[in-house]
């Protein structure tokens, strides 16, 4: 798993320098870095969403899965108790910020495949290369919210290294469709959290991570039939 130990290491790193340079930045390029945060998720949830989409054999499984997922997050309220409790440690906007980290380091394809690959076939390429752009995303994301996204390093260390032993105990069950649906709601999540960002909609994001639940649930189910 040292793939995935050097890709939560980077995001402490990044998040070290940016908190760094955090005081040194002006209001107004405060706002620049806000703007290209929320640029870069619209991009990479579009990025993200399209060639599963197009190779998807359920293309209207992500919807049942927003749906779904989203009313079963909204009861359980996972975007207020998450609020709560990160305004337990801070009282700036480091919630946002932190849900975005989360959703940018854990829902991208390489953050997804990697560990599989890694896994099954001891190749780690995608997650060296996955750990050198949330170096970057970190820095970014440390000079506009602070030191507070470093946390993101334990969310991404728990979500690939699941994946990587869920990839050694089910190496059959992991079909390439399920990894095919949970790239497209992963992809809409970050979309939209990058609607938020830039105040175009405020969306709770958290709210919609039971949709995740949704794909393995029903391709599990249909596997029977």
């Amino acid at each position: 798993m040292y793939g995935t130990i050097f890709n939560a290491a980077m995001i402490i790193v990044g998040s070290i320098i940016g908190s760094l340079l955090k005081s040194r930045l002006k209001p107004k390029y405060h706002t620049v870095l806000m703007q290209a945060i929320g640029l870069a998720a619209i991009v990479v949830g579009i990025h993200t969403v399209i060639k599963p989409l197009d190779n998807s054999h359920l293309p209207v499984l992500f919807i049942i899965s927003l749906a779904v997922g989203g009313t079963v997050g909204t009861a359980w309220n996972i975007q207020e108790n998450f609020d709560r409790v990160v305004q337990r440690f801070t009282n700036s906007d480091l919630s946002a910020g932190l849900a975005t980290a989360v959703l940018l380091y854990c829902f991208g394809s390489l953050s997804i495949l990697g560990p599989i690959n890694a896994a099954l076939h001891h190749d780690y390429t995608f997650l060296l290369t996955n750990g050198t752009l949330d170096l970057i995303t970190s820095i970014v994301l440390g000079a506009t919210y602070g030191i507070g996204i470093a946390w993101g390093a334990a969310v991404l260390f728990c979500w690939q290294g699941g994946l990587y032993i869920l990839a050694l105990l089910l190496r059959t069950a992991l079909s390439a469709s399920l990894l095919n649906e949970l790239m497209i709601v992963g992809g809409v999540l970050i979309f939209a959290s990058g609607l938020g960002v830039l105040e175009i909609k405020k969306i709770n994001t958290l709210n919609f991570l039971p949709a995740l639940l949704i794909p393995p649930v029903v391709l599990g189910i249909l596997h029977f039939f």
